[in-house]
């Protein structure tokens, strides 16, 4: 009986306990789950933060393509975070016409489809335009690296492709541009056009290295500076090729392999050029003008060299008088001249013409640099008054003989005679006084 009333008097605290063990397993249970809640979430954003490879402002997204598609009227520039394989297409938002690319550094690689019908790494829709900035590489792979139908600008960057490396075009909707200030190209085949294009559209290469094959026919394709390393097609694209520098040999002998063009410059190869009236003088023709002094425009399309009227009159004016002092034999100082020549655009009217009914002149495929002069000095040598010509038989440089003796003929022997015979007289008379004298003596 007594163990009975222990027993139950025992059980309502054990069934206490027991109840408190439960109720903590269960507030640590929840407790640990919510830590792992929490856990997990901060390692899903981490894990997404890891996958950005593109930021917008202060914005990341997994895409270049999203990225592009959040850029806006204030903040257009899409930054590389990492080297991404993607091809993309400038599609901005509504109102965004463009959009600023920025390498940092990074590879945007094309995505290889395992076809002909593949995308390039960079699409460039009509009416649109990129800006490609910094350093880093568009790698097209067996895709060029750019397509492009709207406005292209590159700055920088590497760009590389297995097959043509940019492609343009122009059809009666659309005319693509393209501007080239920096960078280096490589693929066999360097621009060319779209499969629909009726021609390239207005391309401009204003420098950057390339390394690869332009093909002939590209007519609106400009190239005002920049290095080459095939020179098979350059003349197409230059008025010609005096401006163009071969292999870029350096003083060791050693050289890039490259072919180098200026920009838009004048150079005079004699800018002083000295005339001298001995060797004969004539008036000069602007092309004359050009030849002596060896004046030259580098190969840029649709530019010609212009001589200041004005001043190449007053030359030949000077040389006119000189050539009259010349004939007249009298003296002439030196004088000289400045001329100045100055590049100018063939057609420059057909220009402005074209600008005013909205066209496409040719202005789009010549320099920026209008207005590109040298200088050039002609100089006439002075000319002294000449002495008077030396008569006949006088040496031309004499010196002071020693006194001849004076011939004896004529009426300088008869003036001798004269002499002689006074002489003879007065001797004469000094004989008879002295006899006399004599004799005189004697008798006294």
């Amino acid at each position: 009986m007594r163990s009975h009333e222990k027993r139950v008097n025992v059980c309502p605290r054990t069934q206490g306990k027991y109840l408190v063990s439960v109720v903590l397993t269960a507030v640590f249970a929840i407790a640990s789950l919510f830590g792992t809640l929490l856990f997990s979430a901060d390692a899903v954003a981490d894990a997404a933060e890891s996958q950005a490879v593109a930021q917008v402002g202060n914005a990341t997204y997994a895409s270049v393509q999203e990225a592009i598609g959040h850029t806006s009227m204030k903040n257009a520039t899409v930054t590389l975070l990492t080297d991404v394989t993607e091809s993309v297409t400038i599609t901005p938002p509504k109102g965004v016409r463009n959009v600023t690319f920025d390498l940092n550094g990074h590879t945007l690689q094309a995505t290889e489809s395992g076809g002909a019908a593949g995308f390039a790494t960079i699409t460039v829709p009509a009416n649109m335009q990129l800006t490609i900035v910094g350093p880093g590489t568009v790698a097209g792979g067996t895709q060029p690296a750019v397509d492009c139908r709207g406005a292209l600008r590159v700055e920088s960057g590497m760009f590389t492709s297995d097959a043509t490396l940019m492609r343009f075009a122009e059809t009666n909707e659309t005319s693509a541009q393209g501007s080239f200030s920096g960078g280096t190209f490589t693929a066999p085949m360097l621009f060319n056009l779209l499969d629909d294009a009726k021609n390239l559209g207005y391309v401009t290469v204003r420098g950057g290295e390339y390394r690869g094959m332009i093909p002939a026919g590209l007519n609106t394709l400009a190239l005002l500076s920049g290095s080459f390393s095939d020179s098979s097609n350059l003349a197409p694209y230059l008025a010609d090729s005096l401006g163009l520098i071969p292999d870029g040999t350096s003083g060791d002998g050693t050289g890039d392999g490259m072919f180098h063009i200026g920009d838009l410059a004048i150079s005079s190869k004699q800018a002083s050029v000295e005339l001298d009236p001995v060797d004969g003088l004539q008036r000069l023709s602007a092309d004359d003008l050009l030849k002596l002094t060896e004046t030259q425009l580098n190969g840029i399309a649709d530019y010609l060299l212009v001589v200041d009227s004005d001043q190449l009159q007053a030359l030949n004016d000077q040389i006119d008088r000189t050539m009259q002092s010349m004939e007249k034999r009298k003296a002439f100082e030196t004088v000289s001249q400045n001329i100045t020549i100055t590049a100018v655009r063939n057609g420059a009217d057909d220009v402005i013409d074209a600008n005013a009914s909205g066209g496409a002149g040719p202005q789009l495929r010549t320099s920026d640099h209008d207005g590109i002069s040298a200088q050039v000095t002609v100089t006439i040598k002075a000319v002294a008054e000449p002495e008077e010509p030396e008569g006949p038989g006088k040496p031309s440089n004499p010196e002071k003989p020693e006194k001849p003796e004076m011939p004896r003929s004529g009426s300088a022997v008869q003036a001798l005679a004269i002499i002689s015979l006074l002489l003879v007289i007065a001797s004469a008379i000094c004989a008879y006084a002295t006899a006399h004298l004599r004799s005189s003596r004697l008798h006294n």
